[in-house]
């Protein structure tokens, strides 16, 4: 009997699993770079987030600072001015008696020189 090779059915059975057990490896191992890729962009997008929210804390932790500055500043000026104001007032009152008498003195001279 010639020697003749026998096709086993078994035999192209094995060869597709064989052959699908190396896709899905090779498919497993795609994805795993496919995911590892998208994890890296998305944590350097978070980076970026992250460094856009801290220079939007300080931008607004500077401004809180700068208008407290200039409350205290305009503060400080309105003493100065409600000051000086009050001193205005108080040297108009104090002349304020002598003003009142020249006045009256003035009407009651005109109303001598009118009888």
């Amino acid at each position: 009997m010639p020697t003749e090779i026998v096709l086993n059915i078994h035999t192209p059975l094995a060869i597709a699993g064989i052959v699908l057990g190396v896709i899905a490896i090779g498919l497993f191992v795609w994805l795993r770079k496919d995911q590892q890729m998208s994890n890296d962009l998305h944590e350097a997008e978070l980076n970026h987030t992250h460094q856009g929210m801290k220079a939007l804390m300080d931008d607004f932790n500077n401004y809180q600072v700068e208008t407290d500055r200039k409350i205290s500043e305009l503060e400080k000026q309105l003493k100065i001015n409600n000051t000086s104001t009050n001193k205005a007032i108080e040297q108009i009152h104090k002349g304020l008696p002598g003003k009142i008498r020249g006045v009256i003195g003035h009407i009651e001279f005109s109303q001598n020189n009118l009888r």
